[in-house]
């Protein structure tokens, strides 16, 4: 007689919590300020004003936007805000910093509308493998929103977990 095989993990209570899931869909796209420098170094404002005035800004229609500056020119603060004024009108969101900086952003702001009643009392796993660039930070902050609610709390897949956290 054969022993059944029992698929464990199906039937636990466990609930995964997966930051791909709140993964914003819409391209991101991140504007590198030293193109539009002389040299690449140096900011001539007359010329950096008319470069923008130019520039095609309705390519960014729905994106999220990092601005940022590839080289090592000292730029004035008020660059990348006027930057950011020609691109506001048409993208989703605006940030200072690299796509890591944007993801964090992006986290920061979808993270805390979940409703994390639903992991109440409840084994909770934040699954780590994503295919999506989710930044370190997001899962800081959803370890945060979930441990008040989560009767405990790991990392990583259902077959090979990390525990983080169990409530005594």
């Amino acid at each position: 007689m054969q022993d059944e095989i029992i698929n464990k993990v199906a039937n636990s209570v466990l609930e995964v919590f997966d930051l791909e899931d709140y993964y914003a869909k819409e391209i991101r796209t991140q504007i590198d300020i030293s193109h539009w420098l002389y040299e690449g170094l140096l900011l001539k404002e007359k010329d950096f004003r008319e470069v923008l005035k130019k520039h095609d800004w309705s390519q960014y229609e729905n994106h999220y936007v990092a601005i940022h500056c590839s080289t090592e020119a000292i730029i004035p603060a008020w660059a990348s805000i006027l930057v950011t004024i020609h691109v506001s009108p048409f993208a989703k969101k605006v940030v200072s910093g690299s796509l890591q900086d944007l993801e964090t952003a992006l986290y920061q702001e979808i993270l805390p509308t979940i409703d994390y009643s639903k992991y109440q009392d409840k084994p909770v796993i934040i699954k780590g493998c994503s295919k999506k660039p989710v930044p370190e930070s997001a899962y800081i902050l959803a370890v945060q929103k979930l441990q008040p609610f989560a009767k405990s709390i790991m990392y990583g897949e259902a077959c090979s977990a990390v525990p983080l956290f169990k409530r005594k």
